[in-house]
């Protein structure tokens, strides 16, 4: 490929998979795997495994489509390296205490707690949280990595 279909082939595939992680993590992802994801048990790292799982075929099929719509052709081990590395980011960063601990090492604690629930408060963190903003920060740097090695 020459530099420019290199270029137009990593932009399409970041932007695909950029498009498949906001629907995977938000409308693909059950309201089970939501709550339950991050809870330090068997029970939680599955729910979260099930959330990674569906996000990652959400993905694999934004992937496909753009290939079918646009003949961008994907080599079988970059492909798979790329989904898998971002698989593995976004269930680290889903089980919460790892990406909280994280925020806190690197002096991002107090963001990262913006916003959050108070008991007897009708807060809505829904609405925005510094946790929800580092998370999805997170998500996206390594969606940028994976559209690297994925193109590479």
């Amino acid at each position: 490929m020459t530099p420019t279909a290199d270029l137009a082939a990593f932009a399409a595939t970041f932007a695909a998979l950029f498009a498949a992680h906001s629907v995977g993590d938000h409308w693909v992802q059950t309201h089970h795997q939501a709550c339950a994801k991050g809870a330090p048990t068997a029970a939680g790292r599955l729910a979260c495994l099930r959330h990674v799982a569906t996000l990652t075929a959400t993905k694999a099929a934004a992937l496909a489509a753009l290939a079918l719509a646009t003949g961008l052709t994907f080599s079988a081990l970059p492909l798979a390296f790329g989904l898998a590395v971002d698989a593995l980011s976004h269930y680290w960063a889903d089980r919460r205490t790892t990406l909280a601990a994280l925020a806190e090492r690197i002096g991002k604690g107090d963001f990262y707690r913006l916003g959050s629930p108070r008991p007897g408060h009708d807060d809505a963190p829904h609405l925005g949280t510094g946790a929800y903003a580092l998370d999805q920060s997170f998500h996206h740097l390594f969606l940028f990595a994976s559209a690297l090695i994925i193109t590479a």
